[in-house]
């Protein structure tokens, strides 16, 4: 059994360590959290504490194809990172460079018909409503300074 372990999975365009459990492994994926990959395992019949360096390599592209297109593997599309999308309104999940790459055209719209959203994310500032008094000071805020006497 130790001569089909590999050391190191390709899996969407990412290395991931063979040691790892087959859920922890999918989670290193940037786009795939702990439960999408609970859901993609559970649904492909696997034992969620198999090491992935196990696992064959039809299976291991099984696993690839349910990252790519989870909602054809029966996958709920509340799971799904990019449902209803802005331009074309489909549903959609992304990984990776893909998920990048999107995230950053949704900012620079933002920034660029100049919304509230936008606008806090130029300056830096906290977007989501939270208090800024005590918190979000690292960068140009400075503190109380006292004058010297001397």
């Amino acid at each position: 059994m130790e001569e089909d372990f590999k050391h190191m999975v390709r899996i969407a365009r990412k290395d991931v360590d063979g040691n790892k459990p087959v859920v922890n492994a999918l989670a290193d994926i940037k786009g795939v959290g702990i439960a999408l990959s609970r859901a993609i395992v559970s649904r492909m019949g696997l034992d969620l504490n198999q090491k992935i360096g196990y696992l064959p390599d039809d299976t291991i592209n099984e696993i690839e194809d349910a990252i790519r297109d989870p909602q054809k593997h029966d996958i709920p599309e509340w799971m799904l990172n990019r449902r209803n999308d802005y331009e074309t309104g489909k549903t959609e999940h992304l990984i990776e460079s893909d998920l990048m790459m999107r995230l950053r055209d949704d900012l620079n719209r933002m920034k660029k018909i100049r919304s509230y959203k936008g606008r806090r994310h130029e300056v830096g500032l906290p977007v989501r409503g939270q208090r800024t008094k005590s918190t979000f000071r690292k960068g140009s805020s400075v503190g109380v300074s006292r004058r010297r006497r001397g």
